[in-house]
């Protein structure tokens, strides 16, 4: 018998699909560009605009102060002054603490919160972010740059090299942000950076066992079992006045949270508590002489701004392989952590933040900041909620954060000599703490295993190998999946649901009814090289399922492709398509194809594919597909009885 053909009358009362109105190479290719590069379209406004406003706009698009700087008011002064000082007080201990974390002097640790924020409270889209050092960050440089340069042995050279890093950091993060490929920051899923994030917290506060335990020498190493075989072997070096103090300072800061917690008006309490705790330590070690029972201090902070570094980079061919990849890594760790934070924090104002806006911000604030003795800075997630719960308004509180530091800078920074470094290592284990997000691992092994498996994979990497390798081999585990999705698309037949027009999956709706004779599969993801081959078995397969029923559903005739869900195809899928279509034409059965999207009509008219198959039997809906094939079914029934 030969393939049914769709009767004349049957074709000319149906809406069909436009199949003669193709693009122009060129416009299909800026289509694809544009999709590609400017998905939020950003200058959609500029269209509608004379030149000078066009430019005027385009200026205050990439300068986001000049955008909101017009409509600010003395209210919302008020709320900025208030946060930005808030977060001053947060800024200084922890500035310090991250700078002893990285092995560089604490004033440096101040530094970063000068500079960088003048710029951000320029560049920055966010009006949530607070931005300064993080321990993550600071640790990750640290062995990165130390595996090279000791910082006992060299510090100028080891302290310029984390400024020189934070220099290639910047062009690599303004370089994304300008050809705006921030969907290579998407690789690190939120799995990957809650695992990473977690397995950081842990190393991070076994890095505090040296300033709780008052040892005076430390491992370099930073996977846990090489620092508590360090630990464990040192113990006649341990002093009981720094464990106390340790644990009198860990006891007030979490504390500060609980009083938070039952009174949420009381949101400044744990943002002034690590400031107390420095205060409360200085004073304490400077009463007792606290270095003469084993407490250690900070030691002279030097006063003034920062120094210009720009003539300090070091850009020699014996450091770049190593600055180049601190400045990449530590980047991409920098950004994924900014941008999520103020994407965070921006939905719970019902915002909207320019992910490449973020990355240029970030990049000129790591570039500015490299030449004024400032390593990688960032928008951290502590001082951006303390921030955002202190009522700011826009990117305001930064620029008040940076005059107050300024002020610490020229008048304050020597006071903070005598402060304990078991005050510091108090503040960075209960920062820590609040890193290791149980609730979070618990639920993606609930939702997702896989992702679990990538989370657990970044966070064990990190504990018993290093941050890189846990990070890369978390990221590895992520590009698998995604190429997995892509090789291995779902494809599914279809049943109608009893008494409507509605066709849906029969695994998800069992009571879904198959059409006799017809056999309906929905693809749902690009068809591509990767996944042809697999497409075509797949559908092979369940053709020779639905035949080898025959008997009780009757003879298929009708293959109905839904290609709703296909987005885009190449010439391999093509192939695939007339593979496909070859092997059941010698069967006799027909190929109707429902609902191919534009781009995925374009190449099929191009190829001739729907010439071949016949362009009367691709329609609109699933429907009007089965009800076309009925009635030809019918006819040719009548005719050849």
């Amino acid at each position: 018998m030969e393939m049914l053909e769709l009767p004349q009358q049957q074709q000319h009362h149906r809406k069909k699909v436009n199949l003669s109105n193709p693009r122009s190479s060129f416009a299909s290719f800026r289509s694809d560009l544009k999709e590609t590069f400017l998905p939020d379209d950003p200058f959609r406004d500029l269209k509608h605009q004379s030149g000078c406003a066009a430019a005027c706009s385009l200026v205050k698009y990439m300068v986001p102060i000049l955008e909101w700087a017009p409509r600010y008011t003395l209210a919302k002064f008020r709320s900025d002054l208030l946060a930005g000082i808030t977060i001053a007080t947060l800024a200084i201990p922890q500035g310090i603490s991250y700078a002893r974390l990285a092995n560089l002097p604490p004033v440096v640790g101040l530094y970063v919160s000068f500079v960088p924020p003048l710029i951000y409270g320029i560049f920055g889209s966010s009006m949530n972010l607070a931005v300064g050092n993080v321990a993550a960050v600071s640790l990750l440089l640290a062995s990165t740059i130390g595996s090279q340069v000791s910082a006992a042995e060299n510090p100028d050279l080891y302290m310029n090299l984390f400024f020189t890093a934070a220099f290639f950091t910047g062009v690599f993060e303004v370089a994304l942000g300008i050809f705006r490929l921030g969907i290579l920051v998407d690789f690190l899923s939120r799995s990957t950076i809650t695992g990473f994030m977690g397995g950081t917290a842990i190393i991070v506060i076994m890095q505090q066992l040296k300033g709780v335990l008052g040892l005076k020498h430390f491992t370099t190493k930073t996977d846990v079992v090489s620092v508590l075989h360090f630990v464990f072997s040192h113990t006649s070096e341990w002093r009981w006045e720094s464990v106390l103090v340790g644990v009198c300072f860990i006891g007030l800061l979490f504390l500060s949270k609980f009083v938070k917690a039952k009174v949420p008006r009381l949101f400044w309490v744990p943002a002034i508590a690590p400031l107390l705790v420095v205060v409360l330590g200085g004073v304490f070690a400077y009463l007792v002489h606290g270095e003469e029972h084993g407490i250690h201090i900070v030691g002279p902070l030097k006063k003034g701004l920062n120094p210009i570094s720009i003539t300090h980079l070091k850009f020699h061919s014996k450091y770049f392989s190593v600055l180049l990849k601190a400045g990449l890594v530590s980047g991409f760790l920098a950004l994924s952590e900014g941008i999520a934070v103020g994407r965070s924090l921006a939905m719970l104002k019902n915002e909207q933040i320019d992910g490449n806006k973020e990355m240029i911000a970030f990049g000129m604030m790591n570039i500015v900041g490299s030449w004024f003795s400032c390593y990688l800075t960032t928008g951290p997630f502590s001082k951006s909620a303390v921030n955002f719960d202190a009522g700011c308004k826009t990117a305001m509180s930064n620029v008040i954060m940076s005059i107050c530091m300024m002020l610490v800078l020229l008048f304050l920074a020597p006071l903070f000599k005598y402060t304990p470094l078991v005050s510091l290592s108090a503040i960075i284990t209960v920062a820590m703490i609040g890193l290791i997000e149980y609730e979070k691992a618990h639920h993606l092994f609930k939702v997702d295993k896989f992702d679990f498996v990538i989370c657990m994979a970044a966070f064990f990497g990190v504990i018993f190998f290093n941050m890189i390798i846990g990070l890369m081999v978390s990221v590895g585990l992520s590009v698998i999946r995604a190429l997995l999705c892509v090789a291995r698309p779902d494809t599914c037949k279809l049943g109608n649901i009893a008494g409507t027009d509605i066709y849906r999956d029969i695994e998800q709706y069992p009571d879904c009814v198959g059409i006799p004779n017809m056999l309906i599969l929905k693809m749902s993801s690009p068809v591509y090289y990767a996944n042809a081959s697999y497409s075509r078995e797949r559908i092979l397969r369940w053709i020779e399922k639905e035949e080898s029923t025959a008997n009780k559903n009757g003879e298929l005739h009708y293959l109905i492709l839904d290609m709703g869900g296909v987005t885009s195809i190449d010439s391999t899928g093509i192939g695939m398509l007339l593979e496909v279509y070859r092997n059941l034409e010698r069967r006799q059965i027909r190929v109707v194809l429902v609902n191919p999207r534009l781009q995925v009509a374009e190449k099929l008219v191009s190829a001739k594919y729907i010439e071949m198959i016949g362009e009367e039997w691709v329609f609109l809906s699933v429907n009007e597909a089965v009800s076309a094939c009925h009635f030809s079914l019918q006819e040719s029934r009548t005719i050849d009885p």
